[in-house]
């Protein structure tokens, strides 16, 4: 990774310019050409540096719903049960915790009811209870990493 992409990068934590033609006004921006910059964040994809390049959207303000789970999952099943929230589409990412609810998970669903349908599936196929923390309240935390 050179200057350059670091530089990519880090303004691109701010988001698109929301024009008609949002990659020739960042190139603008940033003293190059938008099939420059495509191209960069298609290598930075490529390589592992980046491991996504999408847009944020509020599910909920689209008729959706996520939450927030763990299972508590014996240390001897855990890749298996990994495995089952990994093949699952509502499964945004899980990753492991030390504490007694050791698997966290964000699921992503397109109505509410997905929410308690997936978690069921979820119980059925692991034989573990999910414990479900539903969002009370949204907060706005603009979060950059300069690189």
């Amino acid at each position: 990774m050179d200057d350059f992409d670091r530089q990519l990068i880090n303004r691109l934590q701010h988001g698109l310019p929301l024009v008609r033609q949002p990659w020739q006004a960042l190139a603008e921006e940033l003293g190059s050409s938008s099939e420059v910059l495509r191209a960069r964040v298609q290598a930075l994809l490529n390589d592992g540096t980046l491991t996504r390049f999408g847009p944020m959207f509020d599910i909920e303000r689209l008729g959706g719903a996520f939450t927030l789970a763990a299972l508590s999952v014996p240390e001897e099943r855990f890749d298996e049960v990994a495995a089952i929230l990994d093949a699952m589409p509502e499964v945004a990412h899980n990753y492991r915790r030390e504490h007694a609810w050791n698997m966290w998970f964000v699921l992503g669903c397109a109505t509410p009811g997905g929410i308690a349908e997936t978690i069921a599936r979820i119980e059925a196929q692991t034989g573990l209870p999910v414990l479900n923390l539903p969002k009370e309240e949204t907060y706005h935390v603009g979060l950059h990493f300069p690189v």
